[in-house]
This record gives structure tokens, C-alpha cells and sequence, in this order.
């Protein structure tokens, strides 16, 4: 990409581009807009140094947006370094983890915000309404992400261009929804489903002119009332469920919002309903009544939604037949209207449908399950249990493969979330608020089903739950259910199945759950791992199994494994009439025996002779080829002089390679030991330096606080007492080092003669005490003899006199005295 260097505008969305962003993206630095987000299934990545380097040399990016690309080991701080004339920075579904990042205010110029489906942490940022210019803040889906109470009034008080605000799942269990009164009169979308707030909600917000999308739900104890009129006209999604405000579902409602696309009222405070009415909501392609507490029979107008591709009407008390849906609804995908009162038999042109999740449980149909259900193509969930059928299907084309690339239990945008459902999951009653229609489920419990289990479920692979139990199945259980490599939860108990468990079972490794209590089985229970992991409830009520989790087989084994296949064992559908896998083993093994026996005697015996010519010639024909396609690619071996030439020369320049890097690791290594040297001098220097300098400093700061004392009364009398202490202290040292001692002829007054120079002194002399002092030439008389040794001394000295030589004094010499 570095050729494209004027390069200002790049999209490469919506491909399926894998592996890590390139360095080269560095180097487009006049990049304005850069767009590589709808890759999916993470296959493209972005390093943390790739990501610190795009964000330095694109000074000039206005517009990123990077959604899908696995982000994951990038810290949020990161987009922190980020142009600060960023307008639009799109990040949904990147997989950021980390604190909410900090000081958003230098991007003054943004404008469109989406961190959805990320992991950030912590609570957004007080100075984050700073971003005056912001139109559109998305952050829904960051489950430990919150927002402070103040925080939210920042928002609301300077965000005056705001435009949509979502912020789905964010703890907001603190913020009192009455501050949300004051947002921009301008605002189209506010999304705050799932955010914990409680109280009342501001009515104008209901009002807002050009509101477009108001959802809620999931807050239960959310309060309010929808209003009946003076609603936005431009409102296309509406969802209230699992809320406390009220809707009246009357006249006024049906004929103000005739835009409505999505409706979803799950569980929600219904005042009254007028359901003739639904009818003028022509635009819907979502009706959610689930849990409304409505009744009657289903209203034929529901033929007027013609887009309409989910229609959720379970947990009600709707009466009456299957609903005369099936000629209007050809995009209908999900259809719920389980646990009513509804009864008849399932039209056959159920086909003429789109079903990917088809629900009738909880009802009184009856009949046969018609054929024509095979012919759903898209059909993954399939819930006819807790009815009166007697006839069922299993061929289900759209269960034969398994969807890899549908999510389990996920989904990556809003619609997705199609459906709301209660399922026995793996043995327990489960509701599932957030459902995808792509899973494999098929529910034929409590009905009135007998015969056999057929064979040919064994082919649909798509499976992850098969619930049967509660019939009255009977026969065998087939081991093609070994085949059902996907399968999580399998229930066949209280029915009157015969025989023992297939072998096969325990080898599906995804099996969590197994039900195949109260029956007739008997037998050894299958060895394996998967089975080892079932408790005796799996297996209760059926008194001739044994093995564990049961008692034990009294030594038995359990029988050996057997393939897998639609038939069990019936070799005639595969082989015709009588020639079965018996016939083909006994077949197989005298043939290899009569291989082998040939085979031993033509090596042995050397005979024929024919036979072997023919192999050798077989054999040298091969090596001819052999040999002529090496010359053909170029496997060619050099003679073996030139081979040796090639060697040597190798040899010699790696033996040159070694002792030039040898010599330079010497160099490196001398220049690096003088280096130390160098600088261990320096800093030797450097500190005697400034050791004197302070030693200096100190001694003249000493000497002015000695002179500015003396000067003072009594100055005189306590430097005097000083020196002559320190006086005394001298001679006693000179004493015990020697045995004769010379002394000034003052002895009685050292003090005055040696600060004779302080109090009258000129400016010729010295400063110092000791050049300043007078002292009085040295007496011979004044010598201490302690032995007669010392008169020697004594002649010495005079013998230097006479010689013009002076002897030793404490007296400096006089002024104007001549050498």
C-alpha cells in the first residue's frame, strides 16, 4: 500500500480479508477516511505496535472505522493518540477491553461515536460532555460499563446537537430518569433498554418531535404512561417490554403511528386493546404481544401486515383455529403461538411460509404433523410438544446440515434477537429472553406419538436438542443417533421403548444431557467417557439395565461396538438379497490369504520367471523416468571436483565471516571498556573538585565568623584563652615526641603576640594569625638540657651560626633584614 502515498479515501469493508493489518497503512499519511470494519468471523486483526504507528502518521484522519476487526489486545488509552480533528471513530464488535478512556475532550471536532459490543470498564467520564459537537453516542452492550448521575447531566445540559443516544445494557441504576427531561429537542433515537433505571419517566420525551426510536425494555421497574396522541409521526420503533408504563392499545394508538416497524410489548402494562385495529400498522415486519394477558380470537386483519417477518404471540389466551395467516405472511421467519388455547390441525400449506423457528407447545392441535413441513427449508427450532398430535416427521431438509457460521445464543445487532422463548434446555425449564431462531431444536414431547423411532433421524446432523419423551414410542432405539455428532440433550424417557442402548451413543462427545429414564430397556449399559458422566437418573425406571451408574451385569461386558448406519444391520438394503457383510468378510480374508501365499512362493522358488522379468522391467523403467525427470526439474549433481572447489570456497568465506565478526566484537568490546574508564575519571575529578570547594567555602565562612567575634567586646579575651589553651596543648604534643623543646623568649603572654597583628595591623600583613603573630627570637639560654647529649646539639647550632647558617626558629624574619 506505500505506492498509494496521496491516497485520501480507502474503503475495504464488508470483505472477508483475514490476517493482521499491515505495517505499510502507516505510510498513507494523507488519509482522511479509512474503513476495513464488516470483515467477519475476526479474521482480520490489528496488533497494539501496528495500531500505535497507524494513529501517529495518519495526522490527518478524520474518519475510522474498524468494526469487526479483532482489536482485542489493544488498550483503550490507545485511541487516545488519535488525530484530535477526528469527526467519526467507529469501533463496534473490536473486542476492546479495558477502563473507559480518559480525557475525550481533545477530540473537540467529534461527531459520531460507537464502542458497542466492546468490554470497557469503569464509568464514562465526567469532561465527556465537553464533546459539544457530538450527534450520535452508541456504547450499548459494555455490561460493566456505567454512567454516574452527573456524568449523564453533562451530557444532557451541553450535547445540544445530540441526536441518538444508546447506551444499552449501562448500569444507569443510579440516575434518576426525570434528568433525562432536558435532552435536545432534536433527538430521533434514545435506546436505554437494559440500564437498570427506576422511577418515573419524563413524559416529554414521549413527545419529542422527531423521535424515531424510543426502546426501554428490560427495565422493570421503569414507570410512566405512553401517550394515546400528539406522538412523533416519524416513530418506527416502539419497545416497552418489561416495563411498568402503561399502553392503551385503543383507537388513537393504531392510527398515530401507522410508520411503525417494530413493535415489541412483551410482558407490559396493557391499559386496553382494540386488536381489530392492528390492521393499519401496514409497515410492521415485528409484532412482540407476548405475555399481554390478551384474548379472543386472533384478528384477521393481522393479513394487512404484508412485511411482517416475526409474529410473537405466546403466552396469551387467544382461542380458536390456526390463525388464516398463510396466503399474506411469505416473509414471516418466526412464528410463536405457543401456550394459548388454540386447536385444529397445522394446514398443510404451511410451506408456502419462510419459517426458520415454527412454535405451536402448550396448545390442543391434534392430528398429523402434515407432510409438507419438510419443505422448510430454513426450519431450525421446531416446537410441537404439550399438544394431542398422533403422526410425526423427521425429515427435515434443514436439519440434515449443521450451521457452522450460526452464533450460539448470539447475535450481532437488534433484529437478531428475534424471538423470546421457554424451552426445556438439557433437562431444565428455561426462558431465553435473547433467542436465535438458527437453532437446532426439535420438541415433539407430551403428544400422542407411537410406533417406532424412525432410522433416518440419524441424518440430521444440525441437531442440538431432540426431545421425545412422554409418548408412547416403542421398538428400539436406533444407533444412528450416533450419528448426530452436534447433539446436546437427548430425552426419550417415559415412553415404551425396548432393547438395549445403542453403543454408539457414547461416542457423540457433545451429548451434556440423557434422559432415558422410565422405559424397557435392558442390557449393559455402554462403556465410554461420555456415559460416565450420566448419574443413575438418566437411566432410572428401567429395571433390566445394569453396569455403571446401575448395579452391576454379574461379569458381562457391554456388547462390542458396531458402525452407525440408517438401517441397523439390515444387509439386504445395502447388498441385495443375501449378500451381506458376512459374505464380504469371508470373501476379504480368503483372498489375503491367497495373496500372501503366492506371494512367498514366487520369492522363494524364483518361479515363474516371466513374472519377475516383468517386475524388473517395471521397476527400471520407473528408475529411467525417475532419473529423466530429475534432469528435466534441474536435479542435477555437480562432478564432484567442482562439488569440492564450491565446498572450499564456502568453508573460506565463512572462516572470513567468523573473524570479521570476532574482530569487531574485540573493537565493540575495547571501545567500550576505555568508555568506563573515561567516564570513571571524570566523575573522580569532578567530585575532589567539588569536595575543595566546599571545604574551602567552609573555611572561609570559618574565618569571617572568628573575625566578626573578635571584633565584638570581649572578642579580644576569649580568642586569647582559645589560642593559649591550643598553645599549651602544642608544646605538650612537641614533648612527648622529643627530648628537647625550644621556647620563645614571651613565654608568659603567647596570646598577645600572636594577635598583636589583629587589632592594628595594615594592610601589608597577612590576614592570618599565625603570619601576623610576633614572636621574640629564641634564647640559647632558655634550652633545656636533659642530658648532656643535648650540649652537642647546642655546639651544632652555634656551628651553623658561625658558618652564616640559621638554626631552627619560631620567628619569621624581620622586614628590610637582609639574607
Amino acid at each position: 500500500m506505500r505506492k498509494f502515498k496521496h491516497l485520501q479515501y480507502l474503503n475495504l469493508g464488508e470483505n472477508s480479508f483475514s490476517g493482521p493489518i499491515p505495517y505499510d497503512f502507516e505510510q498513507l499519511t494523507e488519509l482522511v477516511l479509512l474503513v476495513l470494519s464488516g470483515n467477519e468471523n475476526d479474521y482480520l486483526s490489528l496488533e497494539p505496535t501496528s495500531f500505535d504507528k497507524l494513529v501517529q502518521n495518519l495526522t490527518q484522519l478524520r474518519d475510522l472505522r474498524l468494526s469487526m476487526v479483532d482489536m482485542s489486545m489493544v488498550a483503550p488509552d490507545f485511541l487516545m493518540n488519535l488525530s484530535s480533528s477526528l469527526s467519526s471513530l467507529t469501533l463496534y464488535s473490536c473486542g476492546l477491553q479495558g477502563e473507559f478512556p480518559s480525557l475525550m475532550t481533545k477530540f473537540k471536532h467529534l461527531q459520531y461515536l460507537d464502542l458497542r459490543y466492546s468490554n470497557l470498564t469503569g464509568s464514562i467520564p465526567y469532561d465527556f460532555g465537553q464533546l459539544s459537537e457530538l450527534v450520535s453516542i452508541d456504547l450499548s452492550f459494555n455490561d460493566y460499563l456505567s454512567v454516574e448521575p452527573n456524568s449523564l447531566d453533562k451530557i444532557v445540559q451541553n450535547l445540544t446537537k445530540l441526536r441518538a443516544l444508546r447506551l444499552g445494557y449501562v448500569n444507569m441504576d443510579l440516575v434518576i430518569p426525570n434528568s433525562l427531561a432536558n435532552l435536545s429537542s432534536s433527538l430521533s433515537a434514545l435506546s436505554l433498554w437494559g440500564c437498570g433505571l427506576q422511577g418515573k419517566f419524563p413524559g416529554n420525551i414521549f413527545l419529542l418531535p422527531n423521535l424515531q426510536e424510543l426502546d426501554l425494555t428490560y427495565n422493570d421497574r421503569l414507570t410512566g404512561s405512553f401517550p394515546s396522541s400528539n406522538v412523533s409521526n416519524y416513530l418506527w420503533l416502539l419497545g416497552l417490554s418489561r416495563t411498568r408504563i402503561s399502553v392503551d392499545l385503543g383507537n388513537d394508538f393504531f392510527t398515530n403511528l401507522k410508520l411503525l416497524e417494530v413493535l415489541v410489548l412483551r410482558d407490559s402494562n396493557i391499559l386496553r386493546s382494540n386488536l381489530t385495529l392492528i390492521g393499519h400498522l401496514t409497515q410492521l415486519t415485528r409484532l412482540d404481544l407476548v405475555g399481554c394477558n390478551l384474548g379472543g380470537h386472533i384478528p384477521p386483519s393481522l393479513r394487512n401486515l404484508v412485511h411482517l417477518n416475526s409474529l410473537e404471540l405466546d403466552s396469551n389466551n387467544f382461542s380458536g383455529q390456526f390463525p388464516d395467516i398463510l396466503n399474506t405472511f411469505t416473509q414471516l421467519e418466526n412464528l410463536g403461538l405457543s401456550d394459548n388455547h388454540l386447536f385444529g390441525t397445522i394446514p398443510s400449506q404451511i410451506n408456502t411460509l419462510s419459517l426458520k423457528l415454527f412454535n405451536l407447545r402448550g396448545n390442543h392441535f391434534h392430528g398429523q404433523i402434515p407432510s409438507s413441513l419438510r419443505n422448510l427449508v430454513q426450519l431450525k427450532s421446531l416446537y410441537l410438544d404439550n399438544n394431542n398430535f398422533s403422526e410425526y416427521l423427521y425429515s427435515l431438509e434443514a436439519l440434515i446440515a449443521y450451521d457452522k457460521k450460526s452464533a450460539y445464543m448470539m447475535a450481532k445487532n437488534y433484529s437478531d434477537y428475534a424471538y423470546s422463548i421457554k424451552v426445556t434446555w438439557k433437562g431444565f425449564e428455561i426462558k431465553f429472553e435473547k433467542f436465535q431462531s438458527a437453532l437446532g431444536i426439535l420438541d415433539f414431547s407430551n403428544n400422542n406419538f407411537t410406533g417406532e423411532i424412525p432410522k433416518l433421524i440419524g441424518k440430521l446432523n444440525g441437531l442440538k436438542q431432540l426431545n421425545l419423551s412422554h409418548n408412547s414410542l416403542r421398538g428400539q432405539i436406533p444407533s444412528s443417533l450416533g450419528m448426530l455428532v452436534n447433539l446436546e440433550s437427548l430425552d426419550l424417557s417415559s415412553n415404551l421403548l425396548t432393547g438395549s442402548i445403542p453403543q454408539q451413543l457414547a461416542f457423540v462427545t457433545s451429548l451434556a444431557v440423557l434422559n432415558l429414564s422410565h422405559n424397557q430397556l435392558e442390557g449393559a449399559i455402554p462403556g465410554g467417557t461420555q456415559f460416565s458422566t450420566f448419574n443413575a437418573s438418566s437411566f432410572e425406571g428401567n429395571l433390566g439395565l445394569c453396569g455403571f451408574p446401575m448395579p452391576n451385569c454379574n461379569g458381562s461386558e457391554a456388547p462390542a461396538l458396531q458402525p452407525s448406519n440408517f438401517h441397523d444391520g439390515d444387509d439386504s438394503t445395502f447388498f441385495g438379497d443375501g449378500f451381506g457383510w458376512k459374505a464380504v468378510a469371508i470373501g476379504y480374508g480368503c483372498g489375503f490369504v491367497f495373496r500372501v501365499t503366492v506371494g512367498y512362493v514366487v520369492y522363494r522358488a524364483r518361479k515363474p520367471a516371466w513374472l519377475l522379468r516383468l517386475i524388473e522391467d517395471k521397476w527400471n523403467l520407473k528408475a529411467r523416468r525417475t532419473k529423466k525427470n530429475a534432469r528435466r526439474n534441474g536435479d542435477i549433481s555437480p562432478p564432484r571436483g567442482v562439488k569440492q572447489a564450491m565446498e572450499m570456497q564456502a568453508e573460506a568465506e565463512r572462516r572470513k565471516r567468523a573473524q570479521i565478526l570476532e574482530s569487531e566484537g574485540v573493537r565493540q568490546a575495547n571501545i567500550n571498556i576505555a568508555d568506563g574508564h573515561m567516564s570513571a575519571q571524570i566523575l573522580a575529578s569532578q567530585g575532589e573538585a567539588e569536595a575543595i570547594i566546599a571545604k574551602a567555602q567552609a573555611t572561609a565562612k570559618g574565618l569571617a565568623i572568628v573575625s566578626e567575634n573578635i571584633k565584638k567586646r570581649g572578642g579580644i579575651e576569649a580568642a586569647s584563652l582559645k589560642i593559649a589553651d591550643q598553645y599549651v596543648g602544642a608544646f605538650g604534643n612537641i614533648a612527648k615526641e622529643g627530648t628537647t623543646v625550644l621556647l620563645p623568649s614571651a613565654t608568659g603572654n603567647p596570646a598577645n603576640n600572636l594577635l598583636s597583628n589583629v587589632s592594628g595591623g595594615g594592610p601589608d600583613e597577612s590576614s592570618s594569625l599565625m603570619e601576623g603573630a610576633s614572636v621574640e627570637p629564641v634564647d640559647p639560654a632558655t634550652i633545656i638540657e636533659d642530658n648532656d647529649p643535648s650540649l652537642e646539639t647546642k655546639a651544632k647550632d652555634e656551628s651553623a651560626r658561625d658558618n652564616g647558617e640559621t638554626g631552627f626558629s619560631l620567628q619569621s624574619r624581620q622586614k628590610g633584614k637582609t639574607e
